[in-house]
């Protein structure tokens, strides 16, 4: 309940973003975790040309964020998160329609590009919004984040009983009501005009030592984030010899993020820096492993119902903690991101960290997979978990370091939160 009556506490604007996350990512993950097999399987391409799609289309959202956090700052973040998820619409569509290899990266390129535009948009318009309760917005905002993620995927296999077109149109359809939606409510702000260039603002928000330290420090918490989606459901799959395991991982994460994502963030935010709950978080974040690598190379728990949820132990474990490390952590590093320099560069400061963020999870991902195989070889299957480990603990290191050294933007002091 108090979840409800804090969403109702934050403007109309906010409240919409928090549904529009919530639809963003329902329909992002009813659709693009099957689009390999539908790319494959239903259409018969081969494996280098898929590889060309999905590429085409994380490069375009990756590569182009800081196009969008500079137009968010310039044309405003509203028109932009809006322009964003009507072009989602048009390459989620296209998925649907078409079958050539030009619609294909056509498709690949436009919801690419939306991703791109609409999500530092939304994360400068909710800051901007939020005022002193950035903290709480963010929260809020990984809730239904998280939640979109869960449902998504339900919803996908569901809708692919039917085909994937019915998928596609689904997807397509959530973020055409998400683009009416917000064209119909969400707030015009005034742009302030900038004295500089594009090319300015990208060197002034680049050239900003603290900031791409942070940055990069935080690259741990990206790789570690991409192990629900690549190490825990393949360790939860090993451990009881059932695909649906890698379900319950989300299921208990999600769970567990809407009723603790809220009180965490109320708690800790009136207590301590915000650098000391980011450095906690990440820290967390990589203890989290640790069940599972005490269990790894044990072989496929056996024996019936009671086995196979005593071998799902340990990697539950690590899931509901590596959940609670960026419940923790993410919130408040959202909130520190626009302290970094000017107001009105707040969306090119956002769209930065998420080309670095990209990067991250691309190298990262590289890394845990070549560990997993590596591991799997030499039968050192504690490898890739004790490589996601060293991540976690080198981030919080990194965060404690640039604490000590006052390279992070001065604290603002605490605020009791009345319960």
């Amino acid at each position: 309940m108090r979840t409800w009556h804090e969403i109702r506490g934050f403007p109309l604007a906010i409240r919409l973003l928090l549904v529009n996350q919530l639809g963003v990512n329902t329909g992002f993950y009813l659709l693009i975790p099957y689009l390999a097999v539908h790319l494959s399987e239903d259409l018969g391409l081969s494996a280098a040309v898929v590889g060309i799609v999905l590429g085409v289309r994380n490069l375009s959202q990756q590569g182009l964020f800081l196009i969008g956090g500079s137009a968010s700052d310039r044309l405003g973040a509203r028109g932009v998160i809006i322009a964003g998820c009507a072009l989602r619409t048009v390459g989620f569509g296209l998925f649907a329609l078409g079958d050539g290899l030009t619609v294909l990266l056509a498709a690949s390129v436009l919801s690419g590009l939306a991703g791109a535009l609409f999500n530092p948009a939304i994360r400068a318009y909710l800051a901007q919004e939020a005022g002193e309760r950035k903290a709480e917005a963010f929260a809020l905002f990984n809730v239904f984040a998280t939640t979109g993620a869960l449902i998504g995927p339900l919803l996908g296999s569901a809708l692919l009983m039917v085909d994937f077109r019915a998928s596609a149109l689904t997807a397509a359809g959530i973020f055409a009501v998400l683009t009416i939606a917000q064209a119909v409510v969400l707030p015009a702000r005034q742009v302030t005009p900038s004295a500089n260039s594009v090319l300015g603002d990208w060197r002034e928000v680049i050239g900003n030592r603290g900031f791409v330290a942070f940055a990069i420090a935080m690259v741990g918490m990206f790789t570690m984030e991409n192990q629900l989606y690549l190490l825990l459901p393949d360790g939860a799959r090993r451990a009881t010899g059932w695909d649906g395991a890698a379900g319950i991982v989300f299921l208990v994460g999600t769970l567990t993020n809407l009723w603790l994502q809220l009180r965490i963030t109320r708690a800790l935010k009136s207590r301590g820096t915000r650098t000391r709950w980011i450095g906690a978080g990440l820290m967390l974040m990589g203890l989290a492993f640790i069940p599972p690598m005490t269990v790894a190379g044990a072989g496929t728990a056996h024996g019936g119902v009671g086995n196979t949820v005593l071998g799902a132990l340990p990697v539950l474990a690590g899931a509901l903690l590596l959940y609670l490390g960026a419940m923790i952590a993410q919130p408040f590093v959202m909130e520190l991101i626009p302290r970094f320099g000017r107001p009105e560069l707040t969306g090119t400061y956002f769209g930065l960290f998420y080309v670095v963020s990209g990067i991250a999870a691309a190298v990262g991902n590289t890394v845990v997979g070549w560990s997993m195989d590596a591991g799997e070889r030499a039968g050192a299957q504690w490898l890739p978990w004790a490589c996601c480990l060293a991540f976690g603990l080198a981030s919080a290191a990194s965060v404690a370091w640039l604490h000590r050294r006052r390279v992070l933007p001065a604290h603002v002091a605490p605020v009791p939160v009345p319960v």
